[in-house]
């Protein structure tokens, strides 16, 4: 049946200037499951690929294997469970296999131990195969990547891999652990996957990450949500962001001369919200439909190929002065991304700038959370840019925190 996800779109402004000259514009789009929607309980199909290389001996492999351990315990009978390892080489521990087969399973878990370098591309392709041997209509499925360290000149292949997972509907949840893992590879592994990303700073907060991917499973009312924008000729998508649940830059694109496709992943019951910022054309005076959203969607047992659409209309008025007012739970949404993408930017070292400029992005950054109402994140932001200014480099756990703090802005009030 149809009707089970919603579309709601929100404009920055209420009403718009009609202008000779291109202007921007925001929609801040909710996509949810309807009222009444029943979460179904589907069966799981969960694939552990987990990077078992030199770095990760001591304390880490024994919270590894212990994660592992009680990961089982929160799995039913009737879910699926893989376990793949890798290092400079790969092992299957376990084939896609019920989680009721729990001695055979915590047999395998025992066997983990460390060795050898780094080649994620090994662990992708392993897991991507046990993933696609439990695939199913009625399932919901994710691979949960654990890595703590950089993989070895494969990361184009990474990316790929990444791809066929979201397109067979498997998303990537990607572990960082500590302080050397490649932090753009993940989040490129999670955004082309659709799935997620997350820092983990110590080894004993394993577990607990191990245990958000099973309950987000376990909630999933939507999987394989696919956004397509259906622009009108002259609009044109500048940027898409998830901003609910976490703040993330979203791939965008082209399936045609001007539809821009975006992969959502799966839906829990709070669903997804993304900010959409748009370039339009010169128009008079009017409402206009310049845009369209669908949202294609499966349900765990309950059919495939469903959708839901909402018009995006945009009204022009003559008089500039009418057209001052905005809606301020969506600015402050633009408030906050554009805090993301000025921290991201500030912090990645692919970005070719200076140290001045990487400050002035990070003070940037700690001006709009300011504007945001985010105070500590913003003094933290600023400290980080004296520290540079002083001419000390922030270590990578410094950087990966103020990013992964920046993601989890608290975006329970806006787009309300």
């Amino acid at each position: 049946m149809a009707g089970e996800v919603i579309i709601t779109p929100s404009l920055n402004r209420p009403r718009f200037p009609a202008l000779d000259a291109e202007q921007m514009a925001y929609v801040y789009l909710e996509a949810q499951p309807a009222e009444g929607v029943a979460v179904v309980n589907a069966p799981l199909n969960l694939t552990l690929v987990l990077d078992r290389s030199g770095s990760m001996a001591g304390q880490k492999i024994a919270d590894l294997r212990q994660a592992a351990r009680l990961t089982l315990d929160r799995l039913g009978p009737d879910d699926l469970v893989s376990i793949v390892v890798f290092d400079d080489t790969v092992d299957v521990l376990a084939a896609a296999r019920p989680a009721a087969d729990k001695v055979a399973l915590l047999a395998q878990i025992a066997r983990i131990d460390e060795r050898g370098g780094t080649q994620m591309s090994l662990g992708l392709q392993a897991g991507l195969a046990q993933a696609r041997a439990g695939l199913g209509p009625d399932r919901v499925s994710r691979l949960i990547l654990l890595t703590d360290g950089e993989t070895w000149d494969d990361e184009a292949r990474c990316r790929e891999l990444a791809q066929t997972a979201g397109q067979l509907g498997a998303p990537i949840t990607a572990l960082g652990l500590g302080d050397e893992w490649n932090q753009a590879l993940l989040t490129d592994l999670a955004d082309l996957s659709g799935g997620n990303w997350e820092f983990i700073d110590t080894p004993d907060r394993i577990l607990e990450a191990f245990g958000r991917v099973v309950v987000t499973m376990q909630r999933t009312l939507v999987t394989n949500a696919t956004l397509i924008l259906r622009l009108v000729r002259g609009v044109s998508a500048r940027g898409v962001w998830r901003v609910q649940p976490l703040i993330d830059r979203l791939s965008a694109r082209a399936i045609g001369e001007r539809d821009v496709q975006v992969a959502l992943g799966d839906l829990q019951r709070e669903g997804q919200s993304v900010l959409i910022e748009l370039a339009l054309p010169p128009r008079g005076v009017g409402d206009y439909r310049l845009a369209q959203a669908e949202v294609n969607y499966d349900i765990p047992g309950g059919g495939a190929g469903q959708k839901a659409t909402a018009d995006i209309v945009f009204p022009f008025v003559a008089d500039p002065t009418a057209a001052t007012a905005v809606n301020g739970a969506v600015m402050n949404t633009v408030e906050r991304v554009t805090a993301f993408k000025l921290m991201t930017r500030a912090l990645d070292e692919r970005e070719v700038v200076d140290s001045r400029q990487r400050t002035q992005r990070l003070r940037a950054a700690a001006t709009r959370l300011l504007d945001a109402g985010e105070i500590e994140l913003a003094r933290q932001a600023e400290a980080a840019a004296a520290q540079m200014d002083a001419g000390q480099a922030l270590s990578p756990q410094a950087t990966k925190r103020l990013v992964s703090a920046t993601r989890r802005l608290d975006m329970s009030d806006l787009g309300q």
